[in-house]
């Protein structure tokens, strides 16, 4: 026996000896391959190294040599696809924040409406709502200093501070012929990325606009509210995911995972092993089965493509209205210091559970619904596809979708809206959803 083992080692050994002397000139080969690389390499940032030289000594004006860097770092990524990007220590806080959904602030939602910041609404239980800040206002002064001038987001950057700081608004209203001074002591704002009422009083409609980290928690509160007020009534729910740009993939997963008891959300696939994976749901439908559907648009993207290629390919919901952006990419924050900022880069690819990528494509929905546009209208609506942008990443199989108008609809003439609570109210034929829906992938 012991003889037997040895001769087994003896063919083991020789079988490797011989693959390693086959192989020898191919390794010798990758090695004089790999240093040609690393030359050349070089050989570029030497190149670089002369351009930056260059432009620092002989521009027309002294340039800022960290602006000259970051635009060089910027060039470079920009080169790579839509979505990779350097984002300075500003930026990698403002993302942190939209990523937290929430802020120290007044709680006011603005837009620049011919040149003036208006108010569109008050946060409901925020500072400016207890202040009395209402709908249509005009923010004319902030902290005695005017806004004309001023981009919208430098407006809201000067309203965002500390919580406990006092800040002074001047408003225009409606009715007043002189300018109303508010002063509002800044406190937590919370964005409410979920939103839900009832329709009539048997269908569930939750509005989900960003996937932010308050985003599944919102989503199951939604739940449990519409189910307690409608009680027996409840025929089912809808999904809004329409101009929702997307954001967290946990949250995404989170999301999908309310409605699903088992089976593949979502998988990712990089270059490296570390940057592929896949995403299981766990036993637990809130809904309890209900009848759902996800309603989409040329502007539902990424984590909100995510959502609605899950429960469509798990036939747990019907995907209603038309289809939808197409980001199909995931990017990775990685620090580069406190003082440095970050990298945003595409790291990898997500795949539905049916194993298709939707880059560049999108989600076509079961029951295509397009919503009228004013012809006068169409050219301030359209909703550019990823496969419009430039550089974006290939498709994987099939073709690259296009791009697509959308305009938001007078809930009275919300036609994918109207689409849906028909069908799960039972007077339109729902045949892209099942009685008894089951999972048609593997789980």
């Amino acid at each position: 026996m012991m003889r037997k083992t040895s001769l087994i080692l003896l063919g083991a050994a020789a079988g490797v000896a011989m693959t390693l002397a086959a192989t020898q000139p191919r390794l010798q080969l990758d090695g004089a391959r790999a240093e040609a690389t690393a030359s050349e390499v070089y050989r570029q940032l030497s190149l670089f190294g002369d351009v930056f030289e260059r432009v620092r000594t002989d521009y027309v004006e002294k340039p800022d040599d960290g602006k000259l860097i970051e635009s060089a770092i910027n060039g470079m990524l920009a080169g790579l696809d839509p979505h990779s990007s350097y984002m300075d220590s500003k930026s990698l806080h403002e993302m942190q924040v939209e990523i937290r959904g929430e802020f120290g602030g007044v709680g006011i939602e603005v837009t620049m409406e011919e040149g003036s910041i208006k108010v569109v609404a008050p946060i409901d239980e925020t500072p400016a709502a207890k202040a009395g800040i209402m709908a249509n206002d005009i923010i004319t002064h902030l902290d005695e200093e005017p806004v004309q001038g001023l981009t919208l987001d430098q407006v809201v950057e000067r309203m965002r501070g500390p919580v406990n700081t006092k800040i002074k608004l001047k408003i225009m209203r409606k009715g007043q012929d002189k300018p109303v001074g508010v002063a509002i002591i800044r406190d937590i704002i919370r964005v409410r990325s979920v939103r839900s009422r009832l329709e009539g009083d048997d269908v569930g409609l939750i509005r989900v606009t960003q996937f932010n980290e308050q985003a599944a928690d919102g989503l199951k509160q939604a739940i449990i509210d519409l189910t307690t007020q409608s009680g027996d009534n409840l025929k089912g729910f809808v999904i809004d995911l329409r101009n929702n740009p997307g954001g967290l993939l946990d949250q995404a997963i989170s999301v999908s995972n309310a409605f699903l008891d088992k089976g593949e959300i979502v998988s990712i696939r990089g270059r490296s092993v570390e940057d592929t994976a896949r995403f299981n749901a766990h036993a637990g439908d809130l809904t309890k089965g209900k009848p759902l559907i996800v309603l989409i648009n040329g502007g539902s993207a990424s984590a909100s493509e995510i959502v609605a290629g899950a429960l469509q390919d798990h036939r747990r919901a019907t995907v209603v209205g038309t289809r939808s952006f197409g980001k199909g990419s995931v990017q990775t924050i990685i620090p580069l210091g406190s003082d440095n900022g970050a990298l945003r880069l595409t790291t990898a690819r997500y795949f539905t559970p049916s194993g298709r990528s939707i880059q560049a494509k999108g989600i076509s929905p079961d029951i295509e619904v397009l919503q009228e546009v004013p012809e006068e209208l169409n050219p301030l609506t359209d909703t550019r596809g990823e496969a419009s942008l430039r550089g974006h990443l290939k498709a994987e199989g099939g073709e690259q979708a296009g791009s697509q108008s959308y305009i938001p609809p007078d809930p009275k003439d919300d036609k994918a809206l109207h689409t849906a609570l028909d069908l799960i109210r039972g007077t339109q034929k729902n045949s892209a959803y099942p009685p008894n829906p089951k999972a048609t992938v593997p789980n």
